[in-house]
């Protein structure tokens, strides 16, 4: 037995020589860039102040002042009702729009492929900073009133980023427009996918289009759906670029479009009003409680689209 055992330990040692080399990079790299700077960021959220001014330690301090002062609470509320709003649209426009064309594009009798699908791609390809200005022009009553005024739409000609009710609506589909070609290509990558048995015995038991999607396509591409719905859930709740671009690191009007990203770099990086000095140590509480929460979408979402059937 003792012999035994001794040879699948030289066995085990032999195999971790063997391929710990080839993720050694990737594992550097790994803990480096990610592990640690999580580690320091909950390690950091414990501490008031910054390494100028005096920092010190002051335990879950800033988690209670979070929810409690309502300089922070209120502002923390309103960005976090704001994300999960801007995530919903996502999931059901830039999904649903995705999964809708990914089934269009993967038709047999479609002619000119290729070209809608450049057309659904390209705007992914353009920086946020100028797809966001650009948009925040056309919506812009003083630029895009003449030209509307001209078709007789005169009914859109309205100040959309300046009205609170309006603004995260534009903003959240300007998102999804920008980055619906990522979900649409990865959902025809997964029906591509599909064997050609199925749809072949669907049509011989005479089952229609949308028989064939439900019962064969979806359940199929189960665990390509959860991973989008995961990746959409994580990007939406940093998301702060396209707030930053279309309005500004305020949220306007009136913190109507702040979302947890923006709040965060006011907080933490930039200095909120009125105190205008960064606090680190709250910025790092905001982000280890979206760390959290993020943990406690993306997990369930794992273990139901993601185990064996």
């Amino acid at each position: 037995m003792a012999i035994k055992a001794s040879k699948h330990s030289a066995l085990g040692n032999g195999t971790i020589v063997t391929w710990l080399p080839y993720i050694a990079p990737a594992l550097l790299f790994y803990v480096v860039f990610m592990a640690w700077p999580l580690l320091n960021s909950l390690w950091l959220s414990l501490y008031t102040g910054s390494a100028g001014i005096g920092r010190r330690f002051s335990g879950f301090d800033n988690f209670i002042k979070l929810f409690t002062v309502p300089q922070y609470a209120e502002r923390y509320r309103g960005a976090f009702v704001h994300t999960f709003f801007f995530f919903c649209i996502h999931l059901a426009v830039q999904n649903g729009l995705g999964m809708v064309f990914a089934t269009l594009l993967t038709g047999k009798n479609l002619k000119g492929r290729e070209c809608y699908q450049t057309v659904i791609f390209l705007p992914v390809t353009l920086a946020i900073l100028v797809t966001g200005y650009l948009w925040k022009l056309l919506l812009n009553p003083v630029w895009s009133g003449p030209f509307l005024q001209q078709l007789h739409l005169g009914f859109l000609i309205r100040p959309w980023l300046g009205d609170r009710f309006t603004a995260l609506i534009c903003v959240s589909l300007v998102s999804c427009w920008q980055w619906m070609g990522i979900p649409t290509m990865m959902f025809v990558a997964a029906l591509r996918n599909i064997s050609e048995d199925y749809f072949e015995a669907a049509s011989i038991d005479g089952a229609s289009s949308i028989q064939v999607w439900r019962h064969i396509k979806l359940p199929l591409i189960k665990p390509v759906v959860g991973m989008i719905a995961i990746l959409t859930f994580v990007n939406n709740f940093n998301a702060f670029d396209v707030v930053f671009a279309m309005e500004n690191a305020n949220g306007a009007p009136n913190y109507a479009t702040d979302l947890i990203g923006t709040l965060f770099y006011r907080v933490g990086i930039a200095g909120q009003h009125p105190v205008g000095i960064p606090d680190p140590g709250m910025g790092a509480a905001i982000a280890t409680i979206t760390f959290l929460v993020l943990c406690l979408g993306v997990i369930p979402t794992l273990r139901a689209t993601q185990g064996r059937d």
